[in-house]
């Protein structure tokens, strides 16, 4: 008895593909192999399903050629994986597709290496404030290149034992290239080693994520720049780092930045930095900022260019608003540093996927519909995460894609939940946020109350010379609409609100009337939920 072994010579139905049994060999080109032939020749039960590995060639009643059959099909390797195990997990075979490191953009470009590198200049700050407590520290040196490949070494090893594991199991295939659709549940894989291979499952999830935008700037194509990926991985800090954008991305490497020892000048369109936090959160944190760095609000970067070491971008005043745009009579403003990061937003992966040959359809930024189920507008297909645009957020994305293993493998579909979505932004100091922020609920003219109450106000807040507040909106019958923090530990303090809108009664007397422990910093969160507060559009009492 020879080996037995499946050669494959190609990954188109066309290509001629041998079968080597005993030294003889079978030669078929047409599209299917009869399973009769193939069963006897791998002895194997009627009606096993076999899938050679090595081979590529899969058949379950039947072989096809370069095109392999799939129960689950999702698109990245980021919270759609969430997905994609409980298909496995229900016997289903499951094709994974990622063109880039596994555990998509949060793993190996956002959140988990951005805070890991941040907590270090966390730790910077805490010991540069030594002195507030009369106690003598000096740093007297900071291994910055070994912080960050340590950094990157971890993420790495994360995404590798992802990989490993996908290899090793039984009820996973992972191909590694660019997913580009054929139809509505084929698609076909871009480059690397499965070049050409057609996948066609029943069920296909979107899951393929998004990547940093780029505005439209003169000269920027000219111009070497970083975006938040590259910035991540700087061995040396820029002497001077010029910083496009006002959001998250802008306030977080800005204290990183900042903190191991960068001239930062940030130039953003919005009035406040953090345009998406509620304004007076926002409108405080550009005032610290503003202290801290050079900050350039209300502008919009018109030019860039590069000489020699010197990077410089040019920035004229902007109105934003419906009937906003550049003041180009305004003066512009001129800056100068080593290095420039963009981190202007995030737009969706859909152009990379050919939906142009499926019915998915996107809306006018590039993201996918869907239903509130999270189905696409093609039968079988579905989405989730940053390329569906609800919220770029992990935790988001994790959430969307428990709704989506619900509704695809659940018999009882229910809608996805957005109310009671965090936020944090993990700068110094920290922001948070749940719910309504006070500018929207004005704009939809509800009625509403509002209170306060500062850290510092509290024995712990200080105890640790702590500066902000948490902000409370409720309705008129002490539901809670939103809450807002500005200052330390507001990523954790903001938790037992989401709890509450989430598990709770959802009103203020669920956070009222829980015992605190004192003195602990929780107890700032408390005392907004328990003061007077005042009707909407009066005046603030922090």
């Amino acid at each position: 008895m020879g080996k037995r072994q499946v050669s494959r010579r190609g990954r188109m139905s066309n290509i001629t593909t041998e079968l080597d049994f005993e030294y003889q060999t079978v030669q078929c080109v047409d599209l299917w192999f009869d399973t009769k032939v193939l069963d006897e020749y791998l002895n194997t039960p009627p009606g096993r399903v076999t899938r050679m590995r090595d081979s590529g060639i899969d058949y379950h009643g039947g072989c096809r050629v370069g095109m392999d059959e799939f129960d689950f099909l999702v698109i990245g390797s980021g919270s759609g994986l969430d997905v994609a195990n409980v298909a496995a997990n229900r016997s289903e075979s499951v094709a994974v597709i990622e063109k880039g490191p596994l555990g998509g953009t949060c793993l190996n470009r956002g959140c988990i290496p951005s805070k890991l590198l941040l907590y270090h200049a966390d730790v910077l700050e805490t010991i540069e404030r030594a002195g507030e407590y009369q106690i003598d520290a000096t740093v007297d040196g900071v291994a910055f290149a070994d912080i960050v490949r340590g950094v990157n070494e971890e993420v790495e090893a994360d995404a590798a034992s992802i990989r490993r594991g996908l290899r090793s199991s039984a009820q996973h295939e992972l191909f590694e290239g660019e997913g580009r659709f054929v139809d509505d549940r084929t698609v076909e894989i871009s480059g690397g080693e499965d070049d050409g291979t057609r996948l066609r499952a029943e069920t296909v999830l979107i899951a393929a994520g998004s990547r940093p935008a780029i505005p439209e700037i003169d000269g920027i194509e000219g111009t070497e720049y970083l975006t938040s990926t590259e910035t991540l991985q700087l061995e040396t800090p820029p002497n001077h780092l010029v910083i496009v954008g006002g959001g998250y991305i802008a306030a977080e490497l800005a204290h990183f930045f900042g903190t191991f020892g960068s001239e930062v000048t940030i130039v953003g369109r919005r009035p406040n930095l953090l345009p998406e936090a509620d304004e007076e959160i926002a409108e405080a944190f550009t005032d610290r900022y503003a202290g801290r760095f050079i900050v350039h609000t209300g502008h919009a970067a018109t030019a860039a260019s590069r000489d020699g070491d010197a990077v410089t971008v040019e920035a004229k005043p902007y109105e934003y608003g419906a009937d906003g745009g550049r003041i180009e009579e305004g003066d512009p403003i001129t800056v100068t540093g080593d290095e420039l990061l963009v981190a202007a937003g995030r737009v969706p992966n859909s152009d990379t996927l050919n939906l142009d040959a499926t019915g998915v359809e996107t809306d006018e930024r590039g993201f996918v519909r869907t239903d509130d189920y999270l189905r696409t507008t093609a039968d079988g297909v579905w989405a989730l995460g940053d390329i569906v645009g609800e919220y770029l957020l992990k935790h988001s994305a994790n959430h969307e894609a428990r709704t989506v293993a619900r509704n695809v493998f659940g018999s009882d579909p229910q809608p996805v939940d957005y109310s009671a979505m965090p936020f944090a932004v993990f700068a110094s100091p920290e922001v948070a946020g749940v719910g309504a922020r006070e500018e929207e609920l004005r704009a939809e003219e509800r009625e509403y109350a509002t209170n306060s109450y500062r850290f510092e106000d509290t024995a712990r807040g200080s105890a640790m010379n702590a500066e902000g507040f948490v902000k409370v909106l409720v309705d008129l019958e002490g539901a809670i609409l939103g809450c807002h923090i500005i200052g330390p530990e507001a990523s954790s303090l903001v938790q037992e609100v989401v709890v509450a809108m989430k598990s709770g009664s959802g009103t203020v007397a669920d956070v009222r009337n829980a015992v605190h422990v004192h003195p602990a910093l929780p107890e700032v969160v408390q005392r907004a939920f328990s003061g007077q507060f005042t009707r909407g559009g009066g005046g603030h009492q922090h």
